[in-house]
């Protein structure tokens, strides 16, 4: 199954407790598109970026087996920049500077190539935009998938609910999780949350793993335990670049699929928190992550004789 991708494509500058960056290349739609090139599954991506980004960068997509026709270049333009510092748990961090810069005036455009897309995966930008994108679509794919925010939730409530309306998946936080639904718990908050109109409810826990609903059913994964994090930039993205992806390489969308897919995002998301923005990311091969996922079957397989 082909996969279309609509987000960012952008760049960071991080400062974490064990070091610093200058600019260099992000954005949620990056970190998805080079997760789908590590499990082989045919992805586009849909953006914009200004004059200033580098071809280099382009021809890594590409390289990759990336389609880029989606990648709008505003000549004139500068490329969407957010700089954060993170505190020393990794947990919170503090905006230093948002530029929105050609991405305040983006007007998705889907290529002939991947209107054919079974599986849409919207990054988080205004919903307003992501409604657009699912109007421009030839016809409605199989399955929609929707990252969203607290800032949306404050600023774009009502716009904010006919997107989640017409979406199947939607993969959010737990302080998100709690905002979005006016509950505490989380078990209360995706049954809230589905009356919303997606079937599934992904929430993210950070280090503390993720948790799948589904048709009153639950399933809980912990995050693998790693000596080295360096930079949790990405990483919600990456995890999400990973499900689908696994998605799209199955063909399925049954529960018990999306339960290993939940997997596979968290040991894919496990790898970008290791080195600064998509650094280890574009190192990673198959085979490592074949070997990633089994650490996870490790960690979380056991039998209790009662």
């Amino acid at each position: 199954m082909k996969l279309l991708v609509v987000g960012s494509v952008a760049f960071d500058a991080i400062e974490t407790p064990f070091g610093k960056t200058d600019k260099i290349l992000g954005g949620a739609a990056t970190y998805i598109g080079i997760a789908a090139s590590i499990l082989n599954v045919k992805s586009g991506i849909v953006s914009v970026v200004g004059g200033d980004f580098p071809q280099s960068d382009l021809d890594m997509l590409i390289n990759r087996g990336v389609n880029i026709e989606g990648i709008e270049i505003v000549k004139d333009g500068k490329t969407f920049f957010w700089s954060g510092k993170y505190h020393n748990d990794l947990n919170s961090r503090d905006t230093l500077a948002t530029e929105v810069n050609v991405l305040e005036n983006f007007d998705p455009k889907i290529p002939d190539s991947m209107q054919d897309s079974e599986i849409l995966l919207l990054g988080n930008l205004h919903p307003g935009v992501q409604l657009s994108v699912l109007e421009k679509m030839n016809k409605r794919p199989k399955l929609v998938i929707l990252d969203t925010m607290n800032f949306w939730m404050d600023s774009a409530w009502d716009v904010l609910m006919q997107m989640i309306a017409k979406t199947d998946v939607i993969t959010i936080n737990d302080e998100e999780a709690r905002q979005l639904s006016g509950e505490y718990s989380l078990v209360k908050a995706a049954k809230k949350i589905h009356t919303m109109g997606p079937e599934f409810v992904i929430i993210k826990k950070g280090e503390h793993g993720a948790l799948l609903f589904h048709d009153g059913r639950i399933f809980a994964i912990p995050a693998l335990p790693l000596e080295d994090v360096f930079d949790p930039t990405g990483a919600g993205d990456t995890f999400a670049g990973g499900f689908a992806s696994y998605l799209a390489k199955k063909g399925d969308f049954s529960f018990e699929t999306m339960k290993s897919a939940l997997i596979v995002g968290s040991a894919m998301a496990s790898f970008t928190v290791e080195k600064f923005g998509t650094e280890k990311l574009q190192e990673v091969t198959e085979a490592e992550m074949m070997t990633r996922i089994q650490d996870f079957k490790d960690l979380t397989t056991f039998e209790v004789e009662v």
